[in-house]
């Protein structure tokens, strides 16, 4: 199943919010980190639902804020959930984003990066699109120092990318854009019942969930185009 077919049936099956409840507590402290300024032009690469467009438009006050899918369905549901004439959803490829050089002002994408077919191209393009002193915030879960995310690759048709931290930082490099800072953003709002509970049908140890969401979390990596 390519990523475009498996994510039109989660669309489809209302998944998608469900992605974002999930995604919101460590994507909502990486969005406001965003330098974005009134009136800028923001990209959010696997917009799924649409919610950090929406977002951007609603809290940045960005001019323009696109949402970029694979899927048809997410598209369609996005583009359903909002009636802002300054936020649209395009579905599209990460290897040949639609937008013209120099014209994007901040990128953004949250569990999404590494369903890329070719993620060294999807950097190249980032940093085509995006204009001189323009960021690129990457969030990711599955990465390989997260050693809890190494078995979600089983429950997914479509093929996915474990890079390391330095693997990230390499491929950024290699495509242009400046590190600027790599962090782990935790999950502060996921509950996590006392020891007594344990274990549960996902986890054997308390501990062991208390490394996957207070410490590892979603690993940020936040590029800048020179």
């Amino acid at each position: 199943m390519t990523v475009r077919e498996e994510f039109d049936a989660w669309a489809a099956d209302g998944r998608d919010r469900g992605m974002e409840e999930r995604h919101w507590h460590t994507a909502r402290p990486i969005l406001a980190r965003m330098p974005v300024e009134a009136g800028e032009t923001v990209l959010d690469l696997g917009s799924g639902s649409g919610y950090a467009a929406r977002a951007l438009r609603g809290t940045a006050d960005a001019g323009r804020a696109y949402g970029l899918d694979g899927s048809a369905e997410m598209v369609r549901n996005a583009r359903s959930y909002t009636d802002d004439p300054r936020v649209g959803f395009l579905q599209g490829d990460f290897g040949h984003l639609p937008f013209a050089d120099d014209s994007v002002d901040h990128c953004f994408s949250m569990e999404a990066f590494y369903y890329s077919a070719d993620p060294h191209r999807t950097l190249e393009e980032v940093s085509r699109v995006l204009r001189p002193g323009g960021t690129f915030f990457c969030a990711v879960n599955y990465y390989e120092e997260n050693v809890h995310s190494h078995g979600w690759q089983a429950n997914i048709d479509a093929e996915m990318t474990r890079w390391s931290r330095g693997e990230y930082r390499d491929a950024f490099r290699a495509a242009g854009l400046h590190v600027a800072e790599q962090d782990n953003v935790p999950d502060r709002e996921t509950e996590i019942p006392p020891a007594s509970e344990f274990p549960t049908d996902s986890w054997a140890t308390r501990e062991a969930m208390v490394e996957r969401y207070r410490n590892y979390g979603t690993l940020l990596t936040v590029g800048v185009v020179p």
